[in-house]
């Protein structure tokens, strides 16, 4: 095993060994089919395990009497054993917090001895270390697995029982703003959803009035004011541009000009604030600049996401460049109706290898419309949420961070804990 766990500098008073010897059992589960009515105890799988939590909400049930009878003694985890995915999705873990659940094949358990800290050892392989370890000595060719028999042979550096204890407890707490955070983010993504698609398709109403009266359309039931146009009779449409070839050519590279590219379309927030190429002059002169203000949709593999640019940026055919007709739409109400339409919009593309689109369908593609004041009340709502997002996510990419920080100074004893000096022997 190729194991590249940095070891070195650790407290002298800390124990280095392979993690088997702080283990009592360690195993996988077995695939037991199960009708879809089963109601008996849960089976976790890989899919269930994630945020360091059993998600029991995902996982399908097992059958009382295969429970009991048919399930070995390794596909039934104990409270407070860890488990680990160890097929399709890798690496994942969780502390079982319950008695009465079984594992399947793409689960690992852990079980610790005396000289170990569920919860210490749970820290010690959600790190990005020992991530990166597991990963790296993956096996399998379309689907990879983490074997266990590697998983227990990785070097590990474990102090006394207390000096674990409070570890854990201080990275735990870390999760538990976290998980707070995430929470309030999943709240407000759902507030989203429900405001788009009352507002998209119900409107605001004329004088805080709601509609009263409707009518339906070739985009499904709208107010009976609105009107639904083509994109393009309220914007004009361009695709994006690279003329030169091979495409790759350094030549044209290594300005300071912004050369979008299909992954710098934002699937959250509604603007492209970052580019992942820029091109030089004698790039721009065979490319096409955009203005600020100009939507850009994608239209080849992944279709449909758009964002608005906040900088001057070129990009190539795989892009389109929606700009606007301040008379006739507001571009935020475009970029939201937009991604409303997203489905509708992909159903359009060919069935090829990669999906693509172009402006002979996004052109005549037709949106509601509403009237221009009625556009930026909605534009706006929707906006103020997207805001509220965007500090909540910086707050969570901030804590996530600090969690990583924490994770290497604390597991490799860089930073130590204080403990009653009664403690520190194992």
């Amino acid at each position: 095993m190729s194991n590249s766990v940095p070891l070195t500098d650790i407290p002298k008073d800390w124990v280095i060994g392979e993690l088997k010897e702080f283990l009592s059992f360690i195993s996988y589960g077995f695939t037991n089919p199960m009708p879809e009515s089963a109601v008996g105890p849960y089976m976790v799988t890989a899919k269930d395990v994630t945020g360091l939590k059993i998600q029991y909400g995902s996982a399908r049930k097992t059958t009382s009497d295969a429970f009991e009878n048919l399930l070995s003694n390794k596909s039934r985890p104990q409270k407070n054993d860890l488990l680990l995915t160890k097929d399709g999705t890798l690496g994942r873990v969780a502390i079982v917090d319950r008695e009465g659940i079984c594992i399947n094949q793409s689960v690992a358990v852990l079980r610790v001895n005396e000289k170990l800290s569920s919860m210490f050892l749970l820290q010690l392989l959600a790190s990005p270390v020992y991530q990166r370890v597991m990963l790296d000595n993956a096996g399998g060719s379309a689907i990879k697995h983490i074997y266990i028999t590697t998983v227990d042979k990785m070097k590990v550096a474990i102090p006394c029982d207390r000096e674990q204890q409070k570890i854990a407890a201080i990275l735990t707490s870390v999760d538990e703003v976290i998980e707070k955070t995430q929470a309030q983010i999943d709240k407000l993504k759902d507030l989203k959803t429900g405001m788009m698609q009352q507002l998209l398709t119900s409107g605001v109403g004329v004088d805080g009035k709601p509609h009263t009266e409707f009518k339906d359309s070739v985009v499904g039931r709208i107010p009976k004011g609105w009107e639904v146009l083509p994109l393009s009779k309220v914007a004009k449409l361009e695709r994006g541009k690279f003329s030169h070839r091979p495409r790759n050519d350094p030549a044209f590279y290594s300005g300071n000009i912004p050369f979008l590219q299909t992954g710098d379309i934002p699937k959250k927030s509604p603007y492209i604030q970052r580019f992942s190429q820029t091109l030089n002059e004698k790039g721009l002169g065979v490319s096409k600049l955009f203005p600020v203000g100009s939507l850009v949709i994608t239209i080849a593999a992944t279709i449909g996401e758009v964002g608005i640019l906040e900088f001057e940026s070129c990009f190539p055919d795989s892009l389109v460049g929606i700009k606007v007709n301040p008379e006739k739409a507001n571009a935020m109400y475009v970029l939201y109706v937009m991604r409303h339409m997203k489905s509708e919009l992909d159903l359009l593309a060919p069935q090829t290898a990669q999906k693509n689109i172009n402006l002979d369908i996004l052109n005549p593609f037709c949106i509601p419309v509403p009237p221009l004041s009625e556009q930026r009340i909605i534009s706006k709502s929707l906006e103020s949420i997207d805001s509220r997002l965007n500090i909540l996510q910086r707050k969570l990419d901030q804590r996530m961070t600090v969690k990583k920080a924490l994770m290497q100074d604390l597991l490799t004893g860089k930073v130590r804990v204080t403990v009653p000096e009664s403690s520190t022997g194992h």
